[in-house]
């Protein structure tokens, strides 16, 4: 075990390069299994939901390899349709292999999924986009089992966005016979890389970054060869962290056209954004702002920056609300925010942020994936040492996040327990 260590109180200045987006390649990964052939993702960022993925093909009978930030995946052969408990467990994400099995094998049996603890996450509308095609799905023991001798193109209508079911039912339909339609879509631009990724593999997809997308089932597809867009979360948590300690920060390979409801409110707090060939560059004021934010799916402003946009705004000058409507249990930060010396308030799903002059440092524990960049962002503005444990949620989808920050000027270090 291992904890991350923080002297904060000194600006960042530099230059910070983006990985790959862990939300995109995810999808990608499993969408090899689409097709008998070996294929080849590149800008693959080292993490530990990577692994997990990597692990997961392998026991399915695609032997992976990789080389520097490259994956190679040979899914000539499947050997077995079921992705088990111990992995699927922490990694939610692991129930996206359901789509391209019951597509390609016509049969798939995957344990129910998990990941952060940050609320219930059920996956109803993917098994309802699944019965429309033709499915038979099966609940038993933990296990979402679907058998389909051949999926047939249906009209699918969300209840709501999700971006999950999105990927599922786009990979799922790519090799149904006929048309199928997918309305109330997710939008996200990691949707769209799959969507352009399957175009490549030979998929016929209209429509990807609507609510509406339309899919003409083919009966094969080809390997797929890509690269992986920037993390758009990890980018937004550089610039909150440039604008927080404030520090100049070119963050290259950051996309304005993934981040506009973020850079709206970083403007409105007082940072300066400058759009560059390279990225985005960040100047973060003398005094932060008061703003109010509201999570919403694509494209308004995304669940993944409401923790970090928190920490910002507990140093701001006033008063700013934030209202959490994706997930029902995404506060557990803000218990570890008041040990460093934030003062918030929660009423249901509406914090209330009272912005202070100076955060002091604390130990604190992380509870989540983005909980963890929350708590690394205060510290990195906070007076005196902050202790940061349980940092293994961290791992999941940051690479290298110390490393990043101290070649910015942050002192900070990883040690053991």
């Amino acid at each position: 075990m291992h904890k991350i260590v923080i002297k904060g109180g000194l600006p960042l200045n530099g230059e910070v390069q983006i990985s790959g987006a862990k939300n995109a390649v995810l999808p990608l990964l499993f969408a090899t299994l689409l097709s008998a052939g070996q294929s080849e993702i590149c800008n693959v960022p080292d993490l530990r939901d990577i692994d997990t993925a990597l692990s997961l093909l392998k026991i399915l009978g695609a032997p992976t390899a990789r080389a520097e930030d490259c994956c190679q995946v040979d899914a000539r052969t499947i050997q077995s349709v079921e992705a088990p408990y111990d992995l699927v467990r922490t990694m939610r994400a692991s129930v996206l292999v359901l789509g391209p099995l019951l597509a390609r094998c016509g049969h798939a049996r995957v344990s129910l999924p998990g990941g952060c603890a940050i609320g219930a996450r059920p996956i109803d509308q993917h098994l309802k986009g699944f019965e429309a095609l033709g499915a038979r799905i099966t609940l038993e023991h933990g296990y979402v089992e679907a058998r389909a001798e051949r999926l047939r193109g249906a009209h699918i209508i969300f209840d709501m966005p999700t971006v999950g079911g999105t990927e599922n039912l786009l990979m799922a339909t790519a090799l149904a016979e006929g048309e199928s339609i997918i309305e109330n879509a997710a939008r996200e631009p990691e949707i769209v890389q799959l969507a352009e990724a399957l175009i490549s593999m030979g998929a016929k997809i209209e429509g990807a970054g609507t609510a509406r997308i339309h899919i003409e089932g083919v009966s094969s597809l080809q390997p797929l060869k890509i690269s992986v867009m920037p993390d758009r979360i990890e980018a937004g948590t550089f610039m909150i962290a440039a604008a927080m300690t404030r520090g100049n920060v070119l963050v290259r390979g950051a996309r304005q056209r993934d981040q506009e409801a973020l850079l709206k409110k970083m403007t409105e707090a007082g940072a300066h954004i400058d759009a560059t060939q390279d990225g985005l560059r960040v100047i973060g004021p003398d005094r932060l702002m008061p703003v109010d934010i509201r999570t919403s799916a694509f494209p308004g402003f995304p669940t993944d920056m409401q923790a970090q946009f928190m920490a910002m705004m507990s140093l701001a000058d006033g008063t700013s609300r934030v209202s959490e409507n994706v997930f029902e249990n995404r506060f557990m930060h803000v218990c570890e925010l008041q040990r460093l010396g934030a003062d918030i308030s929660i009423d249901g799903h509406s914090a209330t942020i009272h912005g202070v002059k100076q955060l002091h440092g604390a130990p604190v524990m992380a509870t989540d994936l983005r909980a963890s960049a929350c708590l690394i962002l205060a510290g990195l503005a906070a007076e005196n040492t902050t202790e940061v444990s349980r940092i293994y949620h961290l791992d999941r989808g940051y690479e290298r996040i110390e490393a990043k920050l101290a070649k910015l000027g942050a002192c900070i270090a990883r040690v053991p327990e």
